[in-house]
């Protein structure tokens, strides 16, 4: 039997084959289709099924990360979306928090609401903070409003009322009468997408789960249709944000949750794999053709948050903590109006790509600039199935920014790679250094199809001493699919000082989520015994703003010392002080339910390479920097490296998915679980 991971990339879309009999782990893929992503998805099962010999009816999972919802949000290309909400709460979708984060740039605006004013409605009704009806719903008023929204042709329809999160009943008829009076609406309900306090974020994510919904339905339906024609039994599963698995049906009603589904599956697979290798602190870095994206993971757990911005706009829930910006090998170069080399944030993308992938691009990328100082193969890449243009490379280098800079070829290729190496290491102090991180404790985790191109320069800028890469980096977030398990978070909010009477309360809270999560995993086919709970409360000091999150390891009536005892160490964690006086508020509860699935398990790989001298491919001259110069270097081949051998650089490490450049200055060596493990001399040391 196999299974099969998938990430949609903007540039490429890879795919992970295991054999889960045999353990045997294949990879691949192919350029990712923007206006239909479900067509790439289609060819590069078709084309592993043929290549591997595999019937259809052998496949019995498929997974995939997408960034189709994250798309539509950014490129504001969503469906016409009306909104219902209490009477005098209209606004607040574009009034929000009021924080302006750059507070002098008077060309920096707030986006615009998803939903226009005419558009948003107000409904009679008001349910108090306890739960209590303090108005009745107006059902006549809703009606009147509802056709308004019909005769406004809205394709989708976001409710959320005041205080719903602690009495659901308006917001539910509310949704009864809206898919009886606008049959084929798309209809997203608060009580369901986020129900807990913060009126505003649970506003903006309600907006967005609808905004998102239909056109996530449609790519949904294609991509299941062609699983199902090509004869496999199961549905594919999506990960979402916060790294767990959920089916088409669950993604269908909560699509804003897939908002980092790619990036969070190889985080997920980085800690996987960083753990088993003996580094459980990592900086993830996933650089692919568009974006960078770093995370960090801490004692092999991934590091989360509880919201984040999607193009400016406010989403809460919880989610793996990435920073990503625009840099990546497709970002293009550019000359600003100074006359300042700039790198990113636009990107060439799939199409065109960069002028090296002759796909008609004609704006100089970080890809071309790596061409260029040859750290890529100036032949072809994926095993000889993409031919690169090394000439118009060049002359798109020379002819668009060598020339009116007036520095040479090499100069300029390289001060793409320095400033694109500046801004990933912004990125990765963002997560880390300010936040209290030492970077010396922790190891670089590349992956991508450009993250092991980067990795070795970016953690000599970041003072970080290892690079780790894995098999097939370019392929890592699909692999990350398969070492993931199918989960969904449930939520309660409290807002309570925490005492042994309201202690009582959260203990049935927990045990009620328990039952609605047991239900879910029933509806996703997770026998009982591959079922689990893990039970988290979010909290703070009385007068805070802001909660720190507890895990609970055991639930029990007489547990509420050891819940504020941990409390307090987490606090200190986090702020470095503790208020001993100071009561403790409680305010969500929250219940993540764990269906586990079989994994792609890791081994020691076969110890059959011979030497080091069979593993080189040639050699060719690379450049690296104005003191080395160009250098003549070795290649490599990957797959025929000899495990633990200790190699000085300089090399470059070719593989299907992926090159490595290892500088001058670096050791390196193939560890028992096929990563390359580089050694990083510091920068102030050369």
């Amino acid at each position: 039997m196999y299974r099969i991971g998938i990430d949609v990339g903007g540039t490429f879309t890879d795919f992970t084959l295991l054999n889960a009999d045999t353990g045997e782990v294949n990879y691949f893929k192919i350029s990712s289709t923007p206006k239909d992503p479900s067509e790439a998805i289609r060819l590069g099962i078709a084309q592993l099924l043929a290549d591997y010999s595999i019937s259809p009816d052998e496949v019995t999972f498929v997974g995939h990360g997408t960034t189709v919802a994250t798309n539509m949000i950014i490129e504001r290309q969503g469906v016409k979306t009306g909104l219902l909400t209490t009477k005098g709460f209209r606004d607040v979708l574009e009034i929000g928090r009021q924080i302006r984060p750059n507070l002098y740039d008077y060309n920096d605006r707030k986006p615009d609401p998803l939903v226009p004013r005419e558009l948003r409605l107000e409904v009679t009704e008001r349910i108090g903070s306890e739960g209590e009806v303090i108005h009745e719903l107006d059902q006549l008023g809703l009606s009147e409003s509802l056709e308004r929204l019909r005769s406004a042709k809205i394709e989708a329809v976001a409710i959320c009322f005041i205080h719903s999160y602690r009495n659901a009943d308006h917001e539910d008829m509310a949704r009864q009468l809206v898919e009886e009076m606008l049959p084929g609406v798309y209809v997203s309900v608060s009580s369901d997408v986020l129900p807990e306090f913060r009126e505003y974020e649970r506003l903006s994510t309600t907006v967005l789960n609808a905004y998102a919904g239909p056109k996530m339905q449609a790519y949904l339906d294609r991509l299941d249709s062609s699983v199902r024609q090509m004869g496999m039994r199961q549905s594919p599963y999506t990960i979402h944000s916060n790294g767990g698995l959920m089916s088409i049906s669950t993604v269908r009603k909560f699509p804003v949750r897939t908002c980092l589904s790619g990036p969070a599956a190889g985080v997920v697979g980085s800690a996987v794999v960083g753990s088993s290798a003996g580094f459980p602190n990592l900086i993830t870095f996933d650089v692919g053709g568009t974006s960078t994206d770093v995370s960090i993971v801490k004692g092999g757990k991934p590091i989360y948050a509880s919201n984040r911005l999607v193009a400016d706009y406010p989403i809460k829930m919880p989610m793996v903590d990435i920073h990503v910006i625009g840099a990546g090998g497709g970002s293009i170069a550019w000359i600003d109006d100074a006359g300042g080399l700039k790198v990113g944030p636009r990107s060439a993308g799939a199409l065109p790509g960069p002028v090296a992938y002759g796909k008609g691009g004609e704006q100089p990328t970080a890809t071309d600039a790596n061409v260029c100082l040859q750290r890529l193969n100036p032949v072809a890449l994926l095993n000889g199935r993409l031919p690169i243009d090394a000439s118009s490379a060049r002359d798109a280098l020379v002819e668009k920014i060598a020339t009116p800079l007036n520095l040479s070829m090499e100069k300029t290729a390289h001060g793409v790679l320095r400033i694109l190496t500046a801004n990933m290491g912004r990125a990765i102090r963002s997560v880390s250094t300010e936040r209290g991180y030492d970077l010396s404790d922790f190891a670089l985790f590349a992956y991508g199809g450009a993250g092991p191109l980067h990795a070795a320069e970016v953690a000599e800028e970041c003072g970080i001493p290892v690079v780790i890469i894995p098999q097939e980096p370019g392929t890592m977030c699909a692999r990350g699919i398969l070492l993931t398990d199918v989960t969904l978070n449930f939520v309660r909010t409290e807002i309570s000082t925490a005492s042994p009477v309201v202690w009582k309360r959260i203990v049935s809270y927990f045990r009620e989520m328990e039952l609605e999560g047991d239900s879910w995993l029933e509806q996703e086919q997770v026998t009982p015994e591959y079922r689990a709970f893990r039970r988290y409360v979010e909290a703070r000091y009385e007068g805070q703003n802001y909660e720190i999150v507890v895990e609970l390891e055991a639930l029990s009536e007489d547990g509420l010392y050891a819940f504020t005892d941990k409390f307090r160490q987490g606090h200190i964690k986090e702020y470095g002080y503790e208020i001993p006086d100071r009561p403790i508020q409680i305010v969500n509860c929250r219940v993540e339910a764990i269906g586990r699935v079989p994994k792609a398990h890791l081994k020691d790989i076969s110890a059959e390479q011979t030497g080091i001298d069979q593993a080189r491919l040639g050699e060719r001259s690379v450049f690296f920097d104005d003191k080395w110069g160009w250098v003549k270097t070795s290649v490599y081949q990957r797959e025929r490296l000899p495990v633990g051998e200790i190699m000085q650089g300089p090399a470059i490490i070719e593989e299907m998915s992926s090159t490595t450049v290892v500088l001058p200055t670096n050791r390196f060596a193939i560890d028992r679980l096929g990563n390359i493990v580089i050694h990083v001399r510091p920068k102030d040391s050369k």
